[in-house]
């Protein structure tokens, strides 16, 4: 049988509540997690006058108790004190990382749309060959240029992940130079600069900055495989990529919870950030959060 071409009223308001309380409960669960982060980067390290460098080899390879919540590692340091430095050094990169990355992307694919022509071809061409590159083959061949340390993790990051920026921006700018305000613009004899300055380039921030929110979890996944494969941040400085790698003979050994840990602080702040980068999307796409209901 058909299905008919109506539905109840009645049920309709109740699946459009029942999917408004739950994409508000799960904003509010991300909001409440990353604040917790965020707290715990900032204040934890001043405020805890403990050397998270600090080795007891009496006390190393405990599991998880009171005492040391997270256990501690193979040379017997407290692991919640290194997985909040190393949180704290990995954010620090995705955020960098990450900034340096849109304004490039947005640079690129503002330059690309708003010019077109040859502009746009070379941009493009420059993107599709370098999007042919893995990513992380290419932050290998960056960053063995230089010594291990922060900024040419973050260099690597940034000239890989801009690409995808780049492609959203020129697509929004190709987007916005078809609508009639921007044609009224220029039948008025506005300049190309003006148009760009009071039209195009408001119209690209929230879909750059939605791109840097979501590319900031991307970025310490990237740095953490390159701390794993020992070609990131210096072995003694806490990260969560190091962390991981540090706890690798552990884990063989059958104890998990030098691993787990740190994993789990890369896992919980991207799918805290996916949740509150989707709630700004929905926000900025009203027709889109308006399908998502029927």
């Amino acid at each position: 049988m058909a299905e008919p071409l109506w539905r109840p009223q009645g049920r309709t308001t109740r699946t459009t509540r029942t999917t408004r309380t739950t994409r508000t409960l799960r904003v509010r669960a991300s909001a409440a997690v990353m604040a917790v982060i965020v707290l715990a980067v900032l204040v934890v390290p001043p405020l805890v006058q403990l050397d998270q460098q600090a080795v007891d080899l009496a006390a190393k390879l405990q599991p998880p108790s009171w005492a040391h919540p997270f256990g501690t590692d193979d040379v017997g340091r407290d692991l919640l004190l290194r997985c909040v430095y190393g949180l704290r050094v990995s954010l620090l990169v995705g955020l960098v990382a990450a900034l340096v990355a849109t304004v490039i992307g947005t640079a690129v694919g503002a330059a690309a749309g708003a010019l077109g022509g040859w502009t746009d071809r070379v941009a493009m061409r420059v993107v599709d060959t370098l999007s042919s590159i893995p990513h992380l083959l290419l932050g290998i061949f960056i960053v063995a240029v230089f010594r291990p340390g922060v900024w040419p993790v973050v260099a690597s990051v940034a000239v890989t992940h801009w690409l995808s920026t780049a492609r959203i921006v020129r697509a929004e700018v190709l987007s916005l130079r078809g609508r009639p305000y921007v044609d009224a613009a220029v039948s008025g004899g506005a300049s190309r600069w003006r148009v760009a300055v009071r039209h195009l380039v408001p119209g690209i921030l929230p879909q750059a900055g939605l791109a840097a929110v979501l590319m900031v979890p991307h970025a310490m996944w990237h740095e953490s495989a390159l701390s794993f494969l020992g070609l990131g941040l210096p072995a003694h400085q806490a990260s969560l990529g190091n962390l991981v790698q540090s706890a690798r003979g552990s884990l063989l050994a059958g104890d998990w919870w030098p691993t787990l840990f740190p994993g789990l602080l890369l896992i919980v702040p991207t799918l805290a950030i996916a949740g509150l980068a989707g709630a700004w999307r929905e926000r900025q796409n009203p027709r889109r959060r308006s399908e998502l209901t029927l």
